[in-house]
């Protein structure tokens, strides 16, 4: 299989949005990576409502294509298997001249970019910048693209991980159960994709939740405000505070202790304290999920960029004294040889009061009055925390999914902001302008605070593309520069400091809300107001 025949299919996933052809195409890539033959992008042994034909490809019984399903897999998710390259956007900025015609194969990517990531020491800079031209030399135009996007973590193709995991059960002809189920206990999809098409159901199994190797951890849905929350949830509800902290997933076998992110980075070694809180609890095995803050004096959060220093920095152990974190945890997994992520939430509840300290635990109300969840609400958000998560009390843990059991509710911060420039789109935005630069007024002109392509429906791209068009004052490569008259109203999950843009702040989850054709730039809002917001 080519390079090219993974791109092609990355660019007809990123071209339609039929969720049954998407899967469909990652089906079919997936069948001929394992051996089952290549076969056009497009084309698919399935018939019009998406179920297997009697004569579609089956998976290879031999290993023949293993390797090579499981980069195809994580390629097609989005991301290479190495976590680290030591290939930045600096390394990318200029391209060699492309391939005329595809020789690459994705094994043969693979093995260079792992290559480049153990590139160390005295050299390895030039030894890099060499290894990086000639990879991209041997690609064609279209693979450079899908190259560099996959590298810097910007390959936005419409293939969410749950989607190729349809795919993968679709190709192997398994139950899609049996791959969710196997996907719980595994960070990248890729293994999952190779067991499926080598060994079926049988290896499947063999996924199972080990002490020492992270869960995906499941994730919460969001509802406006309490009331809608609860109409999701259920009226007896866990009503958990929101902690705006770092998602951890605490890891304990005798006192051998390991800290996961939300992402399962191992960042044990960055966040000592969390380690030795875990070594005072009584169980010899148990597996945790929690939130790890910076809090102040007063017991309030500081600023979250500080607490995210701790876990990007690969000092961050040095900086304890300086942002010490504090551990709360909301549930447990594993305790002592049993697995309860298969229990109630109320068990799981329970066994966790059992054995972390009341001072350990994220603030919990467990009620039926939808009266006493809204006063704790507003209790969490006056403490200076984000809210709350109402969860089912008889849902079992669902790793990796966002349902409906866990629903998170906070406050809607918005600004009226006005857009500075405009970026091109790419995949089903293409020709399209798409991210827009988001600016505040600052006297007679505009602080930048950051861009988003998120919350836009098709016809406002269509609107905004002929709109910023004519508000055109240059171009710079793909972005568009634009007349600052156009007003935004942004929502946003919070404001952080920033040294990226000259206002030293950048808005956190920005989403556009609508356009304020009643607004004029000169009422948009100002950067004393963003200041204001974030405390400075």
């Amino acid at each position: 299989m080519l390079l090219a025949d993974v791109v092609a299919t990355s660019a007809a996933v990123a071209a339609t949005r039929s969720r049954l052809t998407k899967r469909a195409l990652l089906a079919d890539a997936l069948r001929a990576a394992a051996g089952g033959g290549p076969t056009e992008a497009g084309a698919s042994p399935t018939d019009a409502a998406g179920a297997p034909t009697e004569d579609a490809d089956r998976p290879a019984e031999a290993d023949t294509g293993s390797e090579e399903v499981e980069v195809v897999a994580s390629y097609l998710s989005g991301r290479p298997r190495q976590r680290r390259t030591g290939v930045g956007w600096r390394s990318l900025a200029q391209l060699p001249q492309a391939a005329p015609s595809p020789v690459l194969t994705p094994t043969a990517v693979d093995a260079a970019l792992e290559e480049l990531g153990t590139l160390a020491g005295s050299g390895s800079q030039a030894a890099r910048a060499s290894a990086v031209a000639a990879l991209f030399g041997a690609a064609t135009t279209d693979e450079q693209h899908f190259l560099r996007a996959l590298i810097l973590g910007e390959l936005r193709q419409g293939a969410l991980d749950s989607l190729l995991l349809d795919a993968i059960a679709e190709a192997a002809q398994v139950p899609v159960k049996a791959v969710r189920r196997a996907a719980m206990f595994s960070a990248l999809t890729g293994p999952i994709a190779r067991a499926a098409l080598t060994g079926g159901v049988e290896a499947l199994e063999h996924f199972r939740l080990e002490v020492g190797r992270p869960v995906r951890p499941m994730l919460a849905a969001t509802a406006p405000d309490v009331d809608a929350a609860l109409e999701k949830v259920g009226s007896h509800v866990a009503a958990d505070g929101k902690i705006d902290g770092i998602r951890i997933q605490v890891h304990r076998s005798g006192d051998d202790v390991t800290v996961f992110t939300r992402s399962l980075d191992d960042i044990t070694g960055r966040v000592p304290e969390v380690v030795e809180t875990v070594r005072t609890l009584g169980p010899d095995d148990l597996v945790l999920d929690g939130e790890a803050i910076a809090l102040g004096p007063d017991g309030r959060p500081r600023p979250f960029q500080e607490t995210g220093s701790r876990t990007m920095s690969r000092d961050g152990a040095s900086l304890r004294e300086a942002v010490p974190l504090t551990a709360y945890f909301f549930d447990l997994l594993h305790l002592d040889g049993r697995d309860l992520i298969d229990s109630p939430a109320t068990d799981r509840f329970a066994a966790l009061e059992g054995v972390v300290p009341m001072a350990s635990l994220v603030p919990r109300r467990i009620t039926a009055d939808p009266a006493e969840v809204q006063t704790f609400f507003a209790e969490m958000l006056a403490a200076g925390h984000e809210g709350l998560v109402l969860k089912n009390l008889e849902s079992p843990y669902d790793a990796g999914r966002r349902g409906s059991a866990w629903v998170k509710v906070k406050p809607r911060h918005t600004l009226d902001l006005v857009v500075l420039a405009v970026e091109w789109g790419s995949g089903r935005r293409q020709g399209l302008l798409s991210n827009i630069h988001l600016g505040a007024r600052d006297g007679d002109g505009f602080v930048m605070l950051g861009k988003t392509f998120k919350g836009m429906t098709d016809e406002m791209l269509t609107w905004q593309t002929d709109r910023f068009l004519e508000l055109e004052t240059g171009r710079e490569g793909h972005v568009v520069h634009v007349r600052p008259e156009q007003v935004v109203e942004i929502a946003f999950g919070g404001i952080q400091r920033s040294t990226r843009y000259p206002g030293g702040m950048a808005l956190r989850f920005a989403r556009v809300l609508r356009y304020r054709d009643d607004k004029s730039a000169a009422e948009a809002d100002t950067v004393e107001t963003v200041r204001s917001l974030a405390g400075a």
